[in-house]
């Protein structure tokens, strides 16, 4: 019998505990390590910022529902990982020991690289985590008493640009409603080279539409930049070049502010010896299997991945939900491999599929595989994907709370763009 644990109990910390279960069966012990006693849907995070979800909406308890399916849960989150011995400390000093780890920790939200920003102590909000989120509803209501200047982006070293583009069309959308719109001036400033970039290299004719997008709904923007210092109701963000030298600076005011911080690993994560690259992603290999500690196996935004391309200011890939999905089957399939005495050599696709949210339209981009040259690239918006989203989470709450190990993102999202379903994870041939 094999103990494997997992730390982290998001999106893919929990659908790999659930995974593990129901493809391992009973017969081996699945430990799941998170932080916290509850899972918030992260993907509904921007809706709840404004006000059109609640939290209790979008979070379960995460002990409860594992339970049911014999996975052992403690939510004290991980002080160390003693990868020499085989273990994880948790914060309150229990010794967890495993014969298969899974990190899942998603990122270490890295606020302090630009001094001002973040929702502790800063001067912007942020819609990473269903705390951050509530905590931005909090200060958007009192912001809606006494509307003025917002500014929403993505800062230097960000590598999640879908949530910066969702949420400044859900303000745009909500302000609308309120008929407040005509009183709050938007811009939106990104380290992407240009509108629609992604941190893919462009998605289809995702500038040209995006930029359409920002356009009609009288949204300014300032790409290729960086925000520098952020103070109480304004910022400075430097333009920079084609070569990544800085230009013209503006100083830009706000009364509401959500800027999405670059991220780097995890604490425990990082200080394992040759597990991570400088920023403390893990390296994996192909299997999603770290090179240097073969009983570790990572999947999700904490895993290394390089950027599609150069940009002139710094920008990361995005790791998408799909993707995860992808990730985390090919972890348990090596492990059940192993198990059965069978060579470990699944691998998965890494592609990029995203819903993104707008209020009252949406738009879907799809890179097949993430790192060109692709198979498949386009961008679609429509009212039918916002529509698509709210089935979406309903769809994902569903499957958290039945412990269900449905390849969701591969049925439900491809099935509803008219792609043909792929074989997302195989052997290496």
């Amino acid at each position: 019998m094999a103990r494997i644990v997992v730390v982290g109990a998001g999106l893919g910390g929990m659908s790999a505990a659930y995974e593990l279960r129901d493809t391992l069966g009973k017969g081996h012990d699945i430990v799941l390590v998170g932080k916290g006693a509850t899972f918030g849907f992260t993907p509904s995070n921007p809706w709840l910022a404004v006000g059109w979800r609640k939290q209790e909406e979008i979070t379960l308890p995460v002990a409860e529902y594992v339970g049911r399916h014999g996975i052992v849960f403690n939510g004290d989150g991980v002080e160390e990982i003693d990868a020499a011995n085989d273990a994880v400390v948790t914060g309150k000093g229990e010794r967890i020991g495993y014969d298969y780890l899974l990190v899942c920790t998603g990122p270490k939200l890295a606020f302090e690289e630009v001094p001002g920003s973040g929702p502790e102590g800063g001067w912007t909000q942020s819609i990473c985590t269903t705390t951050h989120a509530a905590h931005a509803w909090d200060a958007y209501q009192k912001f809606l008493d006494d509307p003025g200047p917002v500014v929403i982006g993505a800062v230097a070293g960000a590598s999640c640009f879908g949530p910066a583009y969702e949420f400044a069309m859900i303000v745009d959308a909500d302000l609308r409603k309120r008929k407040l719109r005509d009183k709050v001036p938007m811009t939106f400033v990104t380290s992407e080279p240009y509108i629609g970039h992604m941190g893919l290299g462009g998605v289809g004719d995702s500038k040209g539409l995006m930029e359409s997008e920002l356009r009609q709904r009288h949204i300014k923007w300032i790409a290729n930049s960086k925000v520098t210092e952020v103070r109480d109701g304004g910022m400075t963000v430097v333009e920079h070049d084609g070569k990544g030298q800085p230009g013209e600076s503006h100083e830009v005011a706000f009364k509401f502010s959500m800027l999405l911080p670059a991220f780097k690993g995890v604490d425990a994560v990082a200080a394992v010896d040759g597990l991570c690259n400088p920023r403390g992603f893990v390296i994996v290999d192909k299997h999603q299997r770290s090179p240097k500690h073969p009983k570790i196996f990572a999947a999700g935004v904490c895993v290394a991945i390089p950027p599609v391309e150069a940009t002139p200011v710094a920008t990361g890939a995005p790791k998408t939900g799909f993707m995860i999905e992808s990730m985390v089957t090919t972890i348990v399939r090596n492990i059940q491999a192993e198990l059965k005495g069978e060579t470990p050599d699944y691998e998965g696709t890494w592609n990029a599929v995203c819903l993104a949210d707008m209020g009252d339209t949406g738009a879907a981009f799809v890179a097949l595989p993430q790192i060109p040259p692709r198979n498949v690239t386009w961008t679609k918006i429509g009212k039918w994907v916002h529509l698509a989203k709210l089935g979406f989470e309903k769809y994902f709450l569903y499957k958290m709370r039945n412990g269900t190990s449905e390849p969701i993102y591969e049925k439900y999202i491809l099935g509803l763009l008219g792609i043909e379903r792929l074989k997302d994870v195989k052997r290496s041939s």
